[in-house]
């Protein structure tokens, strides 16, 4: 029976193992994501101040991305896909937190400060 459970623990799932080539990979896509919002800031790339921060913020969505999947091995095949899933719960409760603090705060500026405007 002890030969049953030790047969058992050696083939239980372990984690995404990645190569030097997919460190390397995850590491110049990183730098290359922090390079260019640099340079889009430094070079004054845009005339306009929203423009410039949309792109930052959309290269630091992709480079978060680039994060958990070169350096922290998630993907949809790694626990059964639980972890992914897991992170997709806390990505949409963030986002109605968020988004939610921010509605609530903006109306109440507007209705608790009507001589401010």
């Amino acid at each position: 029976m002890s030969e049953h459970h030790e047969h058992d623990h050696h083939h239980e799932e372990e984690g995404p193992h990645c190569s030097f080539s997919g460190y390397m990979i995850g590491f110049m896509l990183s730098v290359f994501l922090t390079a260019i919002p640099f340079w889009l800031v430094m070079g004054d790339v845009f005339t306009s101040k929203g423009i410039t921060t949309m792109m930052i913020l959309g290269f630091a969505v992709v480079q978060i991305v680039v994060h958990m999947v070169y350096f922290l091995h998630m993907n949809f095949q790694s626990e059964g896909g639980w972890n992914m899933l897991a992170l997709l719960f806390t990505a949409v409760l963030l986002f109605i937190t968020l988004a939610g603090s921010l509605w609530v705060m903006y109306h109440m500026n507007i209705n608790m400060m009507p001589g401010m405007s």
